[in-house]
């Protein structure tokens, strides 16, 4: 299943992308008597139901698939079915934490020359007010325009509660993927690499990790895939395009550390919940690590596709 959250209320409500590419509103096409009608409005909320809410909105959305064309045109009249290029939001629009995985592929450490191979999963925490939709035009900050660069992800969505467990057990708290483009202002990047004293890296860091902070800067979507519609998120493929052209390309497989053993290393200190998101880094091909670098500028569309997910397309702008 594809969840999506449509942009038609405060917070959004919660749909299901089907295979025509119409959207169904879950909450009006639910049956009014039925368990379906229990469905909470939202994305995070169905989330916060556990598999047996993923199953709710499983087998109304299958149910919708074998409906006959008459029935379906009713759905389409009372506005619970609704057309491809409706307008979304983020699948989780205010998530409780947004984690952030670096130095994660190990082509993007061979393009960063000189970054060590981490020994543990490294990771920082970004604000949800970062967040923007899918389509949506990020506006390029006015005081760091110059070096504004893209990251495409692959993004976990929590699906229970999850503190202090192991690698297997992780991978059972998933409830599906989405796509991210890790946006981040480089202005300080040489700062950081120039630093030679700890507190100078220090403080130069948290300058750099202030800059993937600003509004827009961490766009999600279009959609949740469901984990029964990615069964093994390493044979995921993940391109980035710049205007059209080929920027990133590679598997989740080029990870170093697996999805599992990510979560549950960062699961001893936070408490994860339904709805958090966790982003896994990024492959080589970002706009600093190339030489020249190349920067965004007003005018760019940056596509970010991963199979069985979809295409989650940022527009940047002065």
């Amino acid at each position: 299943m594809l969840l999506v959250t449509i942009d038609d209320a405060p917070g959004g409500s919660a749909g299901a992308r089907l295979a025509s590419g119409e959207i169904l509103h879950l909450g009006r096409a639910a049956e009014t008597g039925t368990v379906e009608a229990w469905l909470p409005p939202s994305v995070a909320g169905i989330l916060s139901g556990g598999k047996e809410g993923l199953a709710v909105a499983e087998r109304l959305a299958a149910r919708h698939e074998q409906m006959a064309q008459a029935p379906l045109s009713a759905k389409r009249g009372k506005g619970a079915l609704l057309p491809p290029d409706t307008r979304l939001l983020a699948p989780i629009p205010a998530p409780s934490m947004i984690l952030a995985a670096g130095l994660a592929y190990r082509s993007h450490l061979a393009e960063m020359a000189g970054t060590p191979t981490p020994t543990h999963p490294t990771a920082f925490l970004k604000v949800p007010s970062s967040i923007s939709a899918p389509g949506a035009t990020v506006t390029l900050p006015a005081q760091a325009p110059d070096q504004v660069d893209y990251e495409g992800e692959l993004a976990i969505v929590i699906g229970r509660d999850c503190h202090a467990v192991d690698a297997a057990t992780a991978m059972d708290c998933i409830a599906g993927y989405t796509i991210a483009n890790d946006l981040s202002a480089r202005d300080w990047v040489k700062a950081v690499w120039a630093a030679e004293k700890p507190w100078q890296a220090r403080q130069t860091w948290e300058v750099n990790i202030m800059g993937k902070q600003l509004p827009g800067f961490t766009a999600l979507g279009p959609a949740i895939a469901t984990v029964e519609r990615i069964n093994d998120p390493t044979s995921l493929r993940l391109i980035t395009r710049l205007n059209g052209e080929v920027m990133q390309d590679a598997f989740v497989s080029d990870m170093i550390f697996p999805i599992g053993e990510i979560i549950a290393y960062f699961s001893r200190w936070y408490r994860f919940r339904p709805g958090d998101v966790l982003l896994t880094g990024t492959p080589a091909g970002v706009g600093v690590g190339r030489k020249p670098p190349i920067f965004l500028r007003s005018g760019d569309r940056v596509d970010v596709q991963i199979d069985r997910i979809g295409t989650l397309t940022t527009h940047i702008a002065r």
